[in-house]
């Protein structure tokens, strides 16, 4: 799930070298929307990240470090009546001191400490986020760097360098998107569109901070967290929307809708607390106030009962837990449980974000938006310890459309428990993959594409000479991503195109891979679309568009899906087909994408192709020659060379746009045909999108 899997747990329990407070009294700005804690005059709440980790033995957690409003230890709940988000900064990394040893520590079972936390997210830290207001002027000096490493129009950010103006960069990001000035409006009451760029812009600035982070030596008792680092700059920028707690359905998002980070559900109004599982809000009753849920992240590292996927039997927060996990306190109605009973008894709906395991990350989640649920009961049982837990009994509205019911039935296809309705083939690959590609038709009698083979890759009729001279890295563990002498990391403009775990981070003209003439192994972080197939697809029939394409696997935004396979041909050829409509299965990598299509290229660079490649898979391809045209669609293409010193080795490479979830249909734009081709004939879009031109080439 992250990007930077496989460090070290480190001991966050050591004492934090930092200097002492230099007066008690509260000295940040004031926030009119945040009501003071204890007294009125307090300008506003005293701030700090907690620290992470257990406390040393006779210490026990004390405010403010212990945290808001979902933290137990804290003595003074927070009044109900905050309907904003909880504002802090994360800290981006910690260092663990020299001396002293773990001690028991009081946690919340839902406000987790490290451990928790970690098995969670796959990360160690723990730290709050920025949910405030715009607070864009922080008070950091900026750290003069040379031009040379500032992002300039059209040009990758060499971020080998550890001078890199962060500030330039996402400004430049923002500004490809055209939101330097966002909406007040939108940022309020979100729609799709909203909803979908500030999920994009986060996710494309998590990369390039991911990239950042890769080309540094790995510090010994840091932790990188790019997700939290991203989701804060965007926050204190004002670059998100639904800023305000509501019941109900939030605009924009969507049922169904999944997350890699909880950072995400943060910036889009999904679910505000950033560690907590309990999101609520103050109702005014009478002249009092009383807290109601909004929304609960049940990511299965508690006493949660997920296993039907309509109804959800959800442990409360609180009770104390010592260093091995167990409870030693009874849970008390407060707080995150109060509000839970609360909504029992007012009966509001309560939005449920369901966590599964990611099987590409083994430590990661995926959290995805089960829609609106009604809590029906509540009682008391015993914990695993023998404490005291809340359970509350979440029953799934009906006419919602399925999301977790989805996975649930993927998997049982994947063990075999379930037989997939409508299956002909269980690989229509024939083995050519090392994942299987199931054949599905559930709509009419048709058995099989129509005088069809499987072809994994391309066939070249004739070598195609390269017009310039390839030479291939010799880096013998793998190309590293601050490795500035390598050839292939030179040729992609001082960085490595993917970040440690595979993601694209951005859409280049052209992206220089690792190949023959390179002595680096089949598993160099630079070879990701070298490898096959990494996810389950399943080619199935559509109503009205012929054969698609959809994957059984969630699939997150920058991951590789497939190459486009096929007979390499020429212009005429290609042109002989489209004479006698017979080009339903022509790549024609000589077009463009559509305007307002180049998602992930911060840059707006057009792209780069060596020679015109066109590839025909009419009757040898792949599993890309059934992807369908959308005017809206959810993956792009990418032109990858490979280095090879004797030919031009050239492949069409396609990525997800956005995070896609299981079971939709894959599907990308087929681009517009230059100018001297305008009279090309155009076929009748299905694709359905609220953007739909109508036609397409």
């Amino acid at each position: 799930m992250e990007d930077d899997d496989g460090q070290d747990y480190v001991d966050k329990s050591r004492v934090l070298n930092v200097p002492p407070l230099r007066c008690l009294a509260p000295i940040f700005p004031s926030t009119p929307s945040f009501p003071s804690f204890s007294h009125p005059q307090a300008s506003s709440p005293f701030m700090c990240p907690p620290p992470a980790g257990h406390f040393p033995p006779g210490f026990a957690s004390f405010y403010p470090f212990s945290g808001y409003p979902d933290s137990h230890n804290m003595q003074t709940p927070m009044p109900f009546g905050f309907n904003g988000s909880i504002p802090a900064v994360p800290i981006n990394s910690f260092r663990s001191g020299a001396n002293g040893d773990a001690g028991s520590s009081g946690r919340s079972s839902r406000n987790p400490g490290p451990s928790q936390y970690e098995e969670e997210e796959g990360y160690s830290d723990w730290v709050h986020v920025n949910d405030g207001e715009d607070s864009s002027k922080a008070a950091t000096k900026k750290k003069r760097i040379p031009k040379r490493a500032r992002a300039g129009s059209g040009q990758d950010i060499n971020v080998a360098s550890s001078d890199v103006d962060v500030d330039a960069m996402v400004d430049k990001i923002v500004e490809s998107f055209n939101l330097m000035d966002f909406d007040t409006f939108k940022r309020a009451d979100g729609d799709k569109d909203s909803v979908g760029y500030i999920r994009m812009i986060y996710d494309l600035l998590r990369r390039k901070l991911s990239q950042i982070e890769d080309s540094k030596e790995s510090t010994p008792g840091v932790t990188r967290r790019p997700d939290l680092r991203a989701g804060t700059i965007l926050m204190n920028k004002g670059i998100r929307t639904n800023v305000k707690k509501r019941i109900g359905v939030v605009p924009g998002v969507e049922v169904g809708d999944i997350f890699f980070f909880r950072m995400e559900m943060c910036l889009v109004g999904l679910h505000a607390p950033i560690m907590a599982g309990i999101d609520y809000m103050g109702l005014k009753v009478s002249q009092d106030e009383e807290p109601v849920a909004v929304s609960i992240v049940s990511s299965g590292g508690y006493e949660d009962n997920s296993e039907d996927a309509d109804v959800l039997v959800y442990s409360g927060q609180g009770g104390n837990i010592n260093n091995k996990g167990m409870e030693i306190t009874d849970q008390k109605l407060e707080r995150g449980n109060l509000a839970l009973e609360k909504s029992l008894h007012r009966g509001n709906e309560v939005r449920v974000i369901r966590g599964v395991k990611d099987i590409a990350n083994p430590t990661g989640k995926i959290y995805v938006y089960d829609g609106l649920y009604k809590i029906q009961e509540s009682w008391v049982d015993k914990g695993k310890s023998g404490c005291n837990v809340f359970k509350y009994k979440l029953v799934r509205l009906s006419g919602q459309p399925e999301a977790y019911t989805v996975w649930k039935s993927v998997q049982q296809w994947k063990d075999g428990s379930t037989a997939r309705v409508g299956i002909i083939s269980h690989d229509l690959t024939s083995g050519a993959e090392s994942i299987p590609v199931s054949l599905v038709n559930d709509v009419d009698d048709e058995k099989w594409p129509s005088n069809f083979t499987y072809y994994p890759g391309l066939k070249y009729s004739k070598p195609v000479n390269s017009n310039e001279s390839s030479t291939g890295c010799g880096c013998h563990g793998g190309c590293l991503a601050g490795n500035s002498s390598c050839p292939c990391i030179q040729k992609n403009g001082g960085n490595l195109p993917y970040t440690t775990n595979g993601v694209l981070v951005s859409q280049k003209p052209l992206i220089h891979e690792c190949g023959s003439s390179c002595i680096c192994p089949p598993n160099c972080k630079n070879r990701v679309c070298q490898s096959g197939l990494k996810i389950r697809l399943e080619v199935f029939k559509t109503k009205d568009k012929g054969w698609g394409l959809r994957s059984w696997d969630p699939i997150r935004s920058g991951a590789f899906i497939c190459e486009y396979g096929g007979e390499v041909t020429d212009i005429t050829s290609a042109e002989e087909l489209r004479c006698v409509n017979d080009d339903d299965y022509i790549f024609d990598a000589t077009r463009t994408n559509q305007s307002g299509e180049g998602f992930l290229n911060a840059s707006n660079e057009t792209l780069k192709i060596p020679f015109p490649l066109i590839i025909n898979a009419k009757h040898a391809g792949n599993v890309a020659r059934f992807m369908n045209h959308s005017c809206s669609p959810n993956v792009f293409w990418q032109p990858v060379l490979r280095e090879n010193s004797k030919e031009c080795d050239l492949h069409i490479v396609f990525y997800a746009y956005r995070h896609i979830p299981p079971m939709t249909e894959l599907t990308y734009s087929y681009g517009i045909v230059p100018p001297d081709r305008a009279d090309q004939r155009r076929k009748k879009c299905l694709c359905g999108s609220a953007k739909c031109l109508g036609y397409f080439y």
